[in-house]
């Protein structure tokens, strides 16, 4: 734990025999060493404090209150799929800090819709936007219960059991998933597979409607 000389001095007198060493000038920013830029599907993601490289097509994420910071195998996974497929309206299911969404907006997705059923998710999605310049419909909604809005392509980087249940679901052509690893049983009745993409143990689908 960190603390101060005087809580030193009152974690001695509780435990004598505690040990105590000189923490680093700048500790307090030492987490940010932990997130660094990524790249997938053309575009650059990284945390504001780093600069994205000049001209390059960039989404900046603050890795704080809500999951999705850009660099897990799954969202990149995810986002590299989107860029193979044609742009379109698109849902993002369990959208978090809104990651998937501002970089479908970026690869040319529109409309795009972000749903989440945190609340703070839906805030956070909303200042990744605005971070971002892009245009996106954020909405708070239980994907699993309430109807979901129409949209071309469905992506959903949540676990298996309720991407399953999104693909029953979604009345869209395509989706992309991911949030299961590689070696995960995911049932997709009624989709055929397109592609699919491993990283580092985790997988992600590209499916279209069967016909």
């Amino acid at each position: 734990m960190y603390t101060d000389g005087r809580g030193e001095g009152e974690l001695r007198g509780a435990f004598p025999g505690v040990r105590s060493e000189p923490v680093a000038e700048g500790w307090e920013h030492r987490w940010k060493e932990f997130h660094r830029p990524v790249r997938a599907g053309g575009l650059w993601i990284g945390p504001p404090w780093i600069p994205p490289p000049a001209g390059e097509a960039a989404v900046v994420v603050d890795p704080g209150r809500a999951f999705g910071t850009g660099a897990h195998a799954t969202t990149r996974a995810c986002i590299e799929l989107l860029s193979r497929i044609e742009p379109a309206g698109l849902l993002d299911a369990g959208c978090g800090s809104g990651v998937l969404a501002v970089a479908a907006a970026k690869l040319g997705f529109s409309p795009v819709i972000a749903v989440d059923s945190d609340p703070v998710a839906v805030d956070v999605a909303r200042g990744t936007a605005d971070a971002n310049g892009v245009e996106i419909d954020v909405r708070l909604a239980d994907l699993l219960a309430d109807p979901l809005p129409d949209s071309d392509v469905l992506v959903a980087n949540i676990e298996v059991g309720a991407v399953e249940k999104l693909l029953r679901r979604a009345a869209a052509s395509t989706a992309v998933t991911s949030g299961y690893l590689a070696a995960d049983s995911l049932r997709a009745a009624g989709w055929t597979t397109i592609e699919r993409l491993e990283l580092e143990g985790w997988a992600a689908d590209a499916f279209e409607r069967a016909h």
